[in-house]
């Protein structure tokens, strides 16, 4: 098995960096690969370019987007790691979907509408707030989030939704050890729910 994690956070010190590795690490003790695309130090441009709207003739995928997914082609799945900003991704994830996970590699046209491309593959998601976590269930914020952005990606690509981990709470430095409880949830969300059972090691 081999995966995908999408960073997508500006800060490389960040928690959310630091729970991009631990998925990392979790998927290789697991006996799965595993490759890290931090979307900022790649300085990925989340912008979706006029020519490479899919309508007309003469439209195509940027070089960075075949890039793209040249790299990922092999991949069994994803896992998106990212902070709520206004109860949604940030910019830069929400346009590496509109131009990686677009048409030709998520989906392509079909007879009845759109013809998912990723069928038999996974996401999984990892969001952090500031909020708490009762807070974000209470409010719904969380059910809402995923019904535009995880489960509309998945019911257009084929992906199947593995599950979505929010993690609240996260303001400023944590304590090392508060933060090390966390990042071992994440561990074990990540082994339980990714890694067979006949691969874990």
């Amino acid at each position: 098995m081999k995966y995908a994690v999408i960073l997508a956070h500006p800060k490389p010190t960040s928690f959310c960096a630091a729970v991009a590795r631990t998925c990392v690490a979790a998927l290789e003790q697991g006996g799965a690969q595993a490759v890290l695309r931090d979307l900022y130090a790649l300085d990925f441009d989340p912008r979706l370019k006029a020519e490479e709207l899919p309508v007309g003739r003469g439209w195509a995928p940027a070089p960075d987007v075949v890039a793209e997914r040249a790299l990922l082609s092999d991949v069994d799945g994803f896992v998106f790691v990212y902070p709520f900003w206004f109860n949604a991704p940030p910019a830069i994830l929400k346009g590496y979907v509109d131009r990686v996970l677009s048409m030709g590699f998520g989906y392509q046209p079909g007879p009845h509408g759109a013809d998912p491309l990723l069928v038999g593959k996974t996401l999984m998601s990892i969001s952090t707030s500031g909020a708490p976590e009762h807070w974000v269930d209470a409010t719904g914020a969380l059910t809402a989030l995923m019904s535009v952005f995880d489960l509309h990606l998945a019911a257009v690509t084929g992906l199947r939704v593995a599950g979505h981990e929010h993690l609240g709470g996260v303001t400023g430095p944590m304590a090392e050890e508060a933060a090390q409880d966390v990042l071992d949830r994440v561990a074990r969300v990540i082994g339980a729910t990714l890694v067979p059972p006949s691969q874990a090691t």
